[in-house]
């Protein structure tokens, strides 16, 4: 199997002294056959006493459909089996995303708030909770969660959900892409990634760096099925401006569905 990963398309509005920025970057693989594995179709959801940063509250659902996890500092994971039942997977989980939206409004407004030139800086950096991109001209390295990507030239190297790609100057028969948008305001990061293939593979989050104590600093969700469904969703509110929850969240699905 061979892999190609067209250059990075960087376009960012940088905002040199307010500290505003966003920044959307599009990859895109070819190959030969399906980039990810084969995700399982899940009657009932395993739902582990411990995971990680993670402990469950009380049973799970009895019907295999839901359960609940506390971490630390009050964070919260709730583990659902989401049916599409005629939905497409977008339908099915813009529930999930007006969710974590509504649990961080003010992180939301403030990001929807922004404005941008539009211009494409031949440089870009954006540093927040769960995030990490560092851009030059058709270089970058990019760090979100579940998501790495390098790029240096011809060369490529692509990890996402447990799945490393290794590339220079190949070829292939099929295009498929990996999107993932980012937007970054001051404090505020809102990430969205989208995984090739015809298996749903989804991870939304809303950080802020900026919030009363106690309150939540990251919100979201990672979700993943086979092409008819059913999905498996992680919903997760954090505490915690780091990544463990988040992982453990990934992990849970993962043990549910595959990688």
């Amino acid at each position: 199997m061979r892999f190609v990963l067209i250059p990075l398309m960087l376009a960012a509005g940088l905002a040199g002294c307010d500290g505003d920025n966003a920044v959307r970057i599009t990859t895109t693989t070819t190959s030969s056959s399906d980039t990810l594995g084969v995700l399982k179709v899940v009657d009932a959801l395993q739902c582990p006493q411990t995971l990680g940063a993670l402990t469950r509250k009380g049973s799970a659902d009895p019907g295999g459909a839901a359960c609940t996890y506390g971490g630390p500092r009050g964070s919260e994971v709730v583990l659902h089996l989401v049916r599409l039942d005629g939905r497409t997977a977008e339908q099915a989980l813009s529930s999930f995303e007006r969710d974590a939206v509504a649990a961080m409004p003010q992180a939301a407004a403030r990001i929807d708030a922004r404005t941008s030139d539009g211009d494409q800086p031949e440089t870009a950096s954006v540093q927040a909770p769960g995030v990490n991109i560092q851009a030059r001209g058709e270089d970058a390295t990019v760090s979100l969660p579940g998501l790495h990507i390098e790029t240096q030239g011809d060369k490529a190297t692509v990890r996402i959900a447990g799945i490393n790609i290794q590339s220079k100057d190949g070829q292939g028969v099929r295009t498929e892409k990996t999107t993932v948008d980012v937007d970054s305001a001051g404090d505020t990061t809102r990430v969205l990634t989208r995984a090739p293939g015809e298996s749903t593979r989804v991870t939304f989050l809303l950080a802020d760096d900026a919030v009363a104590p106690g309150g939540w600093r990251q919100v979201g969700f990672e979700a993943r099925g086979p092409a008819g469904g059913p999905l498996v969703v992680a919903a997760v509110r954090s505490k915690d401006r780091h990544d463990r929850v988040f992982d453990a969240a990934k992990d849970l699905v993962a043990l549910n569905v595959g990688e």
